[in-house]
């Protein structure tokens, strides 16, 4: 296995940890979020890593790598959405099947960060975790511009593509964070 490859795994095991503790805790609610609320989550919490970032300082304990993992976490949470809505106002999944579902999309998201590293040659590794930040929250504006086109793409990748390159470069930040 390589370097990147067992990082990511460490990195998803951890942000899969928080998910299994919350769900235990809460159970599912969050399926009542519909996709969109989902995609605004994600912008609040890279909104907040790009306002650190810029002022250099917090006034809430929580730090960045929080809010990548909150990312990693809603970003899993919307592609669920995406391809299990809720229906007839019925919105609690079993648990065990929603981190069933987690490790299934996060397999499916690995998979295609590993033949992006291949083709991109791991460029990310040269890179500020500002600019990924920056690269968050494009993706964002593109997502929420897909939403407002109904799900209507003319060349573009769809949503799903973009939640997962969302959760690819939160994964890329929190491994660049570590090394540091």
């Amino acid at each position: 296995m390589s370097k990147t490859d067992s990082q990511y795994d460490k990195v998803i095991s951890a942000c899969k940890q928080i998910f299994d503790l919350k769900t235990k805790d809460y159970g599912t609610a969050w399926r009542i979020l519909r996709p969109s609320s989902l995609t605004d989550q994600i912008f609040i919490k890279a909104s907040r890593i790009r306002s650190i970032q810029e002022k250099e300082t917090k006034q809430v304990d929580e730090g960045i790598e929080d809010e990548f993992v909150g990312i990693i976490n809603y970003s899993i949470m919307a592609m669920i959405q995406l391809d299990h809505p809720t229906t007839n106002g019925k919105y609690e999944m079993e648990a065990e099947r929603a981190i069933e579902l987690y490790k299934q999309y996060a397999a499916e998201t690995k998979s295609l960060m590993q033949k992006k590293n291949h083709d991109y040659g791991e460029a990310w590794r040269d890179m500020r975790v500002s600019s990924i930040t920056d690269l968050i929250l494009m993706k964002i504006l593109r997502i929420k511009q897909i939403e407002e086109n109904e799900g209507k793409t003319l060349i573009s990748e769809g949503l799903k593509a973009n939640y997962q390159d969302i959760l690819n470069y939160a994964a890329f930040a929190l491994i660049l964070i570590a090394e540091q």
